[in-house]
This record gives C-alpha cells, structure tokens and sequence, in this order.
C-alpha cells in the first residue's frame, strides 16, 4: 500500500512538472498581453487567444522532447515496480 501512495505521489508531481511550462509560457503571455490591452485601451475579448495558443504550441514544441522523455521514464518504472506491487 504505500508503493501505491508513493507512486501516487511521484506521478502528481509528474504531471505538476510536465504542465507547469506550458501553463506558465500562457500566464506570461496573457499578462503581457492584457497590459498591452490596458495601456491602449483596446477591449477585444479574443485578443489574447492566438498569441496564447502560438505560446503554448511552442513551448510544447521545444520543451516536447523532455516532457516525453520524462513520461517515457515513469512508465518504465512503474513497470519495473509493477511485479513488487501485484506480488504480495
């Protein structure tokens, strides 16, 4: 049971780890973005959408490699370890 825990707790900070650059690259442009917004007064909603998602899709671009080479990593050990939790 606390494989399963610890296991549990390895693959939340997995994820927490693979999304936060993305997620961050966006936070980034958005602010960058709504600042520009203010200081110009231009109120378009959908503004900040492209420049969004172009953010995003590169920084997945660039940082794909590692974030696939982490994913690929945790699934060979939870294999590895997958014999030690079935057998009691």
């Amino acid at each position: 049971m606390h494989q399963l825990t610890f296991l549990t707790q390895q693959a939340l900070y997995l994820v927490l780890l693979t999304a936060a650059l993305p997620v961050l690259m966006s936070l980034v442009v958005g602010v960058t973005i709504s600042v520009v917004q203010a200081t110009t007064q231009i109120q378009e909603q959908t503004l900040s959408f492209a420049p969004k998602l172009i953010a995003v899709f590169g920084t997945l671009g660039v940082a794909g490699g590692w974030i696939g080479t982490q994913l690929l990593r945790f699934t060979f050990r939870i294999f590895d370890q997958f014999p030690n939790m079935v057998a009691p």
